[in-house]
């Protein structure tokens, strides 16, 4: 088995383990558990839980930015929303019961700084992808070139972030998030049409 087979098969049992568990009663005897190795190699990879859960969180920013890179191709406004839709989208087999530890993690990042430096790279990579998009649409004409960038991408990510968190901790699906962004982009994004035209 090379090391990448070891490290996927480790981050899966990881994932099954925070299912099965959640975070604060997690060990790393329930990740091994879950995989075929011993928590004696586990150790061998991780000196500890914390150093495999951070590691755990780089492995899912990973597939994060792989799911949700936004295409070059498509209109600012198209590639926009389907940016919106792809991280509002669950993936396929995200359990509830991960959601639920995911967001315990996310507790713990005020007192954790290995975890709070991993979280905040989901949320500055959203940042940079958004911005590079509204950028674009102001460059091409589609989007109001009043528009602050980095600001409307900070706010764009503070209200998927809200809607995950209600997703998780409530059970309320994302649709009216999607249709409101829709919306957002749409009044408030877009150039006025009559301007373009002047």
């Amino acid at each position: 088995m090379s090391n990448g087979d070891t490290a996927d098969d480790i981050m899966g049992a990881t994932y099954r383990a925070l299912c099965a568990h959640g975070y604060a009663d997690l060990t790393m005897q329930d990740i091994a558990d879950e995989s075929d190795k011993s928590k004696a190699a586990l150790h061998y990879h991780y000196d500890s839980k914390h150093e495999l859960l951070c590691a755990f969180l780089e492995y899912l920013y990973d597939g994060f930015a792989e799911r949700t890179g936004a295409p070059d191709d498509g209109t600012p406004r198209e590639r926009l929303l389907d940016l919106i839709d792809d991280v509002l989208d669950k993936p396929d087999g995200d359990d509830q019961e991960f959601g639920t530890a995911i967001l315990e993690i996310r507790a713990q990042a005020p007192y954790e700084p290995g975890f709070r430096e991993r979280l905040t790279r989901f949320d500055d990579y959203l940042v940079d992808e958004l911005t590079d998009i509204i950028e674009a649409g102001i460059e091409d004409g589609s989007f109001d070139p009043e528009l602050e960038p980095d600001d409307t991408a900070q706010f764009i990510v503070t209200v998927l972030t809200g809607a995950a968190t209600e997703r998780v901790t409530t059970g309320r699906p994302v649709a009216c998030t999607k249709q409101m962004l829709t919306e957002y982009v749409e009044t408030h994004l877009l150039a006025d049409p009559q301007e373009v035209e002047a």
